[in-house]
């Protein structure tokens, strides 16, 4: 049985030239890039060159690079390390309430913490009003975090609106944006945005898993989160992990040097997006206007358990998620469509599709066979649908 694999959004499969870069980090040039000698040497450009690649990607500079270990402790560590440094300037720091549970998890300790957190709501489409944003900012504001892509229903943030007013309303906070579903397939504003943080994840760009950046503008200071060593300029203390590294580096430039792929994938997601609904009963979550076409949340009426579907989808060989993979074991429903009022069938029976650019037209049009053959299967077995 042929697999098609659109769950992209949870990872997506490395690049045979990032499977060679991590196989040849490993076998020849494995040295500690702290050590003196050649080999050290050797693995001290390869970790270099990486930066410059990963860098490259978002349009920063090389020295604003710090590895991590995924997209979850970069944004551990934007939240948690600004809210420390910073704790002295004031004690109210801004979210919404649809960010990724790395985002949120990291808000609810600085609230363990003393911090006063403040959560935007969302309207139907998952966009925040930059209006809510700008009651919501104070003289005692220090940091601000908005996701630039939902990982859950592809909403695009109004990054740029929500950068200029936290810099004019509250010109003492930092303002952090979790790009991990935006990296590589959208533009980064990061001048345009005021952005001050930003994160980054490796397995979700056809990198390997374990690795993950944050941005830090130069010239901003936030505490570091790993101490005892000198690695990522006293930053992030802990011998760097060069396989992962030297994977994300060559999945970066992958990214940056054909910029084609993602023409493809923007296509290949319209494509889905029309063919699904010609599915009867078929409806999106979302933004029709302000949404990556890449991700798509999709339910379907008669349908009331979206982790049933996705079993059944399983057995046809197409793979899909209810939602964030973080969350995918947990019997309640997703605290993204709660937030934006969803109801019922639109609340429990929702699936996510997720591309990325090597997938084809011919998968797509075979997943929407597979899924409206899987969704009438459904309905006959609940006892119809009218």
């Amino acid at each position: 049985m042929r697999e098609i694999y659109f769950d992209n959004s949870a990872t997506t499969r490395v690049l045979p030239e990032v499977t060679a870069a991590v196989v040849r980090a490993m076998e020849e040039e494995f040295g500690n890039p702290s050590s003196l000698h050649g080999k050290g040497a050797v693995a001290a450009r390869l970790l270099q060159d990486a930066r410059q690649a990963v860098a490259s990607l978002i349009g920063a500079g090389k020295e604003e690079i710090f590895f991590t270990s995924g997209g979850t402790e970069a944004n551990n560590w934007a939240i948690i390390g600004t809210a420390r440094q910073r704790q002295g300037r004031g004690k109210h720091v801004v979210t919404t309430s649809i960010e990724h549970p790395s985002v949120l998890a990291a808000f609810a300790c600085l609230e363990q913490e003393g911090f006063r957190v403040t959560y935007l709501p969302v309207n139907h489409e998952g966009l925040v009003d930059p209006e809510d944003l700008r009651r919501s900012l104070t003289g005692d504001t220090i940091l601000v975090s908005v996701m630039l892509v939902n990982n859950e229903v592809g909403t695009i943030q109004p990054v740029e609106e929500i950068g200029a007013l936290v810099k004019e309303r509250a010109p003492q906070a930092l303002f952090h944006v979790d790009a991990v579903q935006g990296a590589g397939r959208l533009p980064i504003p990061l001048e345009r945005a005021k952005i001050d943080l930003l994160s980054l994840s490796g397995h979700k760009l056809h990198g390997p898993k374990g690795i993950g950046a944050l941005y830090i503008r130069k010239g901003v200071v936030i505490a570091p989160f790993h101490v005892g060593g000198e690695q990522e300029s006293k930053m992030r203390a802990g011998t760097e992990n060069m396989p992962g590294i030297a994977g994300f580096g060559a999945a970066a430039k992958a990214m940056t040097d054909d910029p084609q792929r993602v023409k493809e994938l923007f296509e290949l997601g319209r494509q889905l997006r029309e063919s699904l609904l010609q599915i009867q009963g078929c409806h999106l979550n979302g933004s029709s206007t302000h949404s990556v076409p890449y991700i798509i949340n999709a339910w379907f009426e008669g349908v009331d358990r979206g982790e049933v579907l996705v079993h059944m989808l399983e057995q046809r060989g197409l793979y899909v998620s209810t939602g964030s993979a973080c969350h995918s074991r947990r019997d309640d429903p997703s605290h993204v469509l709660k937030a934006m009022g969803k109801k019922k069938e639109a609340l429990y029976g929702a699936i996510r599709l997720s591309l990325s650019p090597h997938k084809t037209a011919a998968e797509v049009e075979e997943a929407r066979h597979i899924i409206e053959e899987t969704v009438k299967e459904y309905r006959d077995f609940k006892g119809g649908f009218s």
